[in-house]
């Protein structure tokens, strides 16, 4: 016994030698891969997409899986890193071509504030107000331009970890599944949520940014607003904020082109904007929330926040599933092992019921229903 006693407790400080050890190595390890995370997360975003894919190339087509995973990556390279990629550099193209001349800057807001005191007939903004306006520096191509080596590596990290990811398909999600904290049931529900958050965040946040944008571009088209291109860009990255919108961006233009004395189209960018962007907002949310699960908007606005200082360009999309995440384990915590709690293990929202088809996994009922499928019986 006192053998046995003596051996357990060897064991056991083994055992957190060994965990000290990866944590110190890990720690190492993170510090020195830090600027490719990106390129970590969105391999195995992509990974969580296309997985199903994969099993159906190797299991149904017979495919090896070294040509599987090789075919998916090119798809992943041509329709979506490539056009991606096409993006950002025209973002930047596009803001390369403006100088911000603080000095002007103030020079306009001056004309701006005068011509509104007169149509309105009083002064409520003074010279000694207007100073305390912040400065805008000309650096802001040198701040997009330095992402772009970031941007490119990351990209480079994304195919080749996909790669491995989707060859190795089998042995990756049951090392992840040994290594959950969770009984089985509460482990298939992780993977649906996962699933779910991946899809709402990494498909749900882009979409909607391209088709406001392109809504938005149209408008500008139609009513004669220069810079089109640019000013449909800020639209689609203002969907993300709450409330507002993309009416922070469309409604200071169509009071600038009405201050310019443009009543025609200042009023009809105005009810474009109502009606239209506004409309294809609720439309568009009200669709994809049909087939992909619905994230609160909160998570969206505050994983944007840490994901752009983190993840620059790609925060986007990385902050909001990082946060949602964070909270699916915190509830699934709660769940698992907080006596009492009435915590569910989740984080989507689904406006109708429907059965999400994970490979390997059986959806699972939540207590309720199963508690109410007893009742009716």
């Amino acid at each position: 016994m006192i053998d046995q006693a003596e051996k357990d407790r060897t064991n056991l400080r083994y055992k957190y030698i060994l965990i000290g050890t990866m944590i110190l190595l890990g720690l190492i390890i993170f510090k020195f891969t830090r600027p490719y995370l990106s390129g970590f997360l969105g391999a195995a975003t992509l990974y969580v997409i296309f997985s199903g894919q994969q099993r159906y190339l190797t299991q149904k087509l017979k495919f090896r899986k070294s040509l599987s995973a090789l075919l998916i990556v090119l798809e992943v390279l041509v329709f979506i890193l490539i056009p991606l990629t096409g993006l950002a550099f025209l973002v930047i193209d596009t803001f390369s071509g403006i100088t911000i001349d603080p000095q002007a800057i103030l020079d306009e807001v001056n004309q701006f504030i005068h011509s509104l005191e007169e149509k309105l007939g009083f002064n409520f903004f003074t010279p000694e107000n207007l100073s305390g306006l912040p400065k805008i520096g000309s650096n802001l191509l040198q701040i997009l331009g330095n992402s772009i080596y970031s941007f490119a590596m990351n990209i480079i990290v994304i195919l080749f970890v996909l790669y491995y990811m989707l060859f190795s398909n089998d042995a990756f999600e049951k090392s992840i599944r040994e290594i959950l904290p969770f009984k089985e049931e509460n482990k298939q529900i992780l993977a649906e949520e996962t699933r779910l958050i991946i899809q709402a965040n990494a498909i749900g946040i882009p979409l909607m940014a391209i088709i406001q944008g392109l809504f938005a571009y149209l408008g500008y088209l139609i009513f004669g607003v220069n810079s089109a291109l640019l000013y449909a860009i800020l639209t689609a990255f203002a969907t993300i904020l709450p409330l507002v919108g993309t009416m922070i961006v469309w409604v200071p233009i169509s009071i600038s082109i009405l201050l310019g004395g443009d009543y025609v189209n200042g009023f009809g960018l105005a009810i474009y904007g109502l009606f239209v962007i506004g409309g294809v907002d609720n439309v568009a949310r009200f669709l994809l929330q049909k087939k992909l699960a619905d994230i609160h908007p909160l998570i969206t606005v505050f994983g944007v926040l840490i994901g752009v200082p983190m993840f620059g360009f790609w925060g986007v999309i990385f902050g909001p599933l990082l946060l949602s995440l964070f909270i699916l384990f915190f509830n699934m915590f709660r769940h698992e092992y907080v006596k009492g709690s009435k915590a569910e293990p989740r984080v989507t929202t689904r406006i109708k019921t429907r059965k999400v088809k994970l490979p390997g996994y059986n959806p699972v009922k939540t207590k309720k229903t199963t508690t109410n499928a007893h009742q009716s019986e």
